[in-house]
């Protein structure tokens, strides 16, 4: 059989994984779809370079740090390896290089996207790297891969044996994206694999597309941030930055005035607005900080709102207590499971 990669060069890449039926293919080509970053001078962002620029140095850095996003296709393909060209890793020594750098294989089974493998990224890793996984059978499959949580993405190939079939996959059941807004939780910190970022749960648990605008020790709610949000086409609005702000007056002279400008260019929207659920012990300060937030709900319902909700992230966490974190403040894979059944809870009747 003849190697597409001797008539397109968008589809050869240098290997060294020893499969002699391997074709890599460019994930900006057809019949892939991407979800929730897009190309733009030379890497995948979660929003464009100029809007981040717009907002802070920090969202600069962090915008391009590929959380939320995933590539997805249907193949009948033995095997699924990728070849990944990265230009920042996010190495920290509280956080699973698996989730802060690793991708995650999905496989679509009986309607749910279901965990099947994780692309493990080597301790050394500097700017990409190669890794390839069997799934022992030749049936047509979906799959969805889930990119890293903490670092940068130039290049992404899928290689797939070249007896293969490729074809799209389907849309998501909810099409029009959940957009989540936040700090280093939300962004997916410290889950030890990307599928395990409370935004990606509820995806899988809904088949609903989103975007994760978690931005690490930057969810400080700015005005240009706020315009942003308020222009995108979304079906939801989860606003869940609360500690990033530097103290409870920043946080008061942001919070409510976000939530204004989101819900006055989308009237009908729904938004939900969460407290911390990264600190389950409330001190005076995070007492504070959650007051604030309840201030801005109960304006919206005294002001007639009809469509905002309010999640008490204190009330969620009481009952756990820091062994939902790595470190006292990020979140362990159990801590965003138990975020994920909560918001996702909100979230249900909203989408249907």
């Amino acid at each position: 059989m003849r190697n597409i990669a001797d008539v397109d060069v968008n589809f050869k890449t240098a290997t060294t994984i020893d499969r002699d039926d391997i074709v890599f293919y460019d994930i900006e080509n057809e019949p892939f779809k991407i979800y929730g970053v897009f190309h733009e001078n030379g890497r995948y962002r979660r929003m464009p370079e100029a809007a981040a620029k717009g907002v802070s140095d920090a969202l600069d850095f962090l915008h391009s740090q590929t959380s939320g996003g995933r590539v997805r296709f249907k193949t009948d393909s033995p095997y699924i390896a990728i070849h990944a060209e990265m230009p920042y890793i996010g190495k920290m020594p509280h956080f699973a290089l698996t989730g802060a750098a690793g991708f995650d294989l999905y496989v679509r089974k009986n309607g749910v996207d279901t965990y099947e493998k994780t692309f493990v990224p080597p301790y050394e890793i500097n700017d990409g790297y190669e890794s390839i996984q069997d799934l022992r059978s030749t049936e047509m499959r979906e799959i969805t891969i889930n990119f890293p949580l903490y670092s940068d993405v130039s290049k992404l190939y899928i290689g797939l044996s070249d007896k293969a079939q490729v074809l799209p996959a389907e849309e998501y059941r909810y099409t029009k994206p959940i957009v989540y807004y936040g700090n280093s939780v939300t962004q997916g910190g410290c889950a030890s694999r990307p599928g395990n970022a409370y935004p990606n749960r509820i995806s899988r648990r809904f088949d609903s597309d989103f975007i994760n605008l978690g931005f690490s020790g930057s969810g400080r709610g700015e005005q240009t941030i706020a315009d942003y949000i308020a222009a995108m086409d979304m079906s939801i609005f989860v606003c869940d930055y609360d500690h990033n702000a530097p103290d409870i007056d920043h946080l008061r002279a942001t919070h409510e005035n976000l939530f204004k400008t989101v819900r006055a260019a989308q009237p009908e929207l729904p938004i939900i607005l969460i407290t911390s659920m990264s600190h389950p012990h409330c001190t005076d300060d995070k007492k504070g900080r959650r007051d604030v937030i309840y201030q801005t709900y109960q304006n919206a319902i005294a002001a007639g709102d009809k469509n905002v909700y309010f999640i008490d992230g204190f009330d969620v966490m009481a009952e756990f207590g820091y062994d939902t974190t790595v470190d006292g403040a990020h979140g362990s894979d159990w801590g965003f499971y138990i975020m994920a059944k909560y918001i996702g809870d909100v979230i249900e009747p909203l989408l249907k």
